[in-house]
């Protein structure tokens, strides 16, 4: 019975020991299509992208149960445009645990408005990082990178460089693909997967990625046990932006870094002291004029 035990024990550890890395909640909706009836092929496409996001294994490392990094993807179909293409946005949001607190940290919050893919019912998810297969899977492994990407750096200063590279492959694979669609390339507009990448692997952007590791690793991570050196590193994280902004301002990286942390900045120093709050809103009202009012609220009474 000892024998049996000990093998079953052996056989959950080695199990939990090789988990994947992404728990992500994926949704599909199809509210705002038109000229279909069926929407079993919706139900078949959100458990498809489930299982290729999920069940993957998408980096070398041992992830355990508890390790897998929380995150969403919310696909919404807007158009037929044929029997088999489809236009659609995907939300895609990442989270991150704060060391000894039940409190998750937003990395990532970004909705894509340029999602066309095609997609027949059961159809095989393909998909190889080294050459664009279609764009349904290509999408949804670059949002995988990213995320995995974005909480390496969290962990560790420059620490997701081998993930951002692995989404820049599918970008210059997708490129070359005559069915992949809007995004991926620079003339597709300024704001969009192929600017996301080539922003933060440009030396020049390296203050931000760093500002990723202090901000989390060095400021959220202490501030349980030292709630006010937790604080003041994260404001020298974000004061760290200040020359990035100098040389780019406005850049879509520092949007992409406030559309996940702007409201969490906010609830960390509306407790600060007073003379906190007023660098933290001297520095982003700078950094991130665009939200400016929002920021205003850090000095509002309790």
């Amino acid at each position: 019975m000892k024998i049996i035990v000990a093998a079953l024990f052996a056989l959950f550890i080695a199990t939990g020991a090789n988990a994947q890395e992404l728990n992500c909640q994926v949704t599909v909706s199809s509210q705002q299509v038109q000229g279909t009836d069926n929407k079993r092929i919706f139900d078949n496409l959100q458990k498809q992208a489930f299982e290729f996001v999920n069940n993957r294994k998408w980096t070398k490392d041992i992830f355990s149960t508890n390790e897998r990094i929380e995150c969403t993807m919310f696909i919404n179909v807007t158009e037929k445009v044929s029997a088999s293409q489809w236009k659609a946005t995907i939300q895609v949001q990442s989270r991150r645990p704060v060391y000894k607190t039940s409190y998750p940290s937003t990395l990532f919050n970004y909705n894509d408005i340029n999602f066309e893919f095609s997609y027949i019912e059961n159809q095989p998810f393909d998909f190889n990082v080294n050459q664009y297969n279609n764009n349904l899977t290509s999408i949804l492994a670059f949002y995988s990178y990213v995320i995995l990407a974005l909480d390496y750096d969290s962990y560790a200063p420059m620490g997701g460089t081998e993930h951002w590279q692995y989404a820049q492959q599918i970008v210059n694979n997708a490129q070359a693909g005559s069915d992949s669609g809007p995004g991926w390339k620079s003339f597709d507009g300024n704001k969009n997967r192929f600017w996301m990448i080539d922003n933060i692997l440009n030396p020049m952007f390296n203050p931000i990625r760093n500002c990723y590791y202090q901000y989390h690793r060095k400021g959220l991570d202490v501030m349980y046990e030292k709630t006010d050196g937790g604080r003041a590193e994260v404001l020298k994280a974000l004061e760290s932006l200040k020359e990035l902004h100098k040389l780019r301002p406005a850049s879509y990286s520092m949007q992409l870094f406030f559309n996940a942390k702007a409201d969490e900045v906010i609830n960390i120093f509306k407790e600060a002291p007073s003379d906190e709050k007023a660098a933290v809103i001297e520095t982003l009202n700078l950094i991130d004029p665009a939200n400016a009012n929002k920021y205003a609220k850090i000095t509002e009474p309790k």
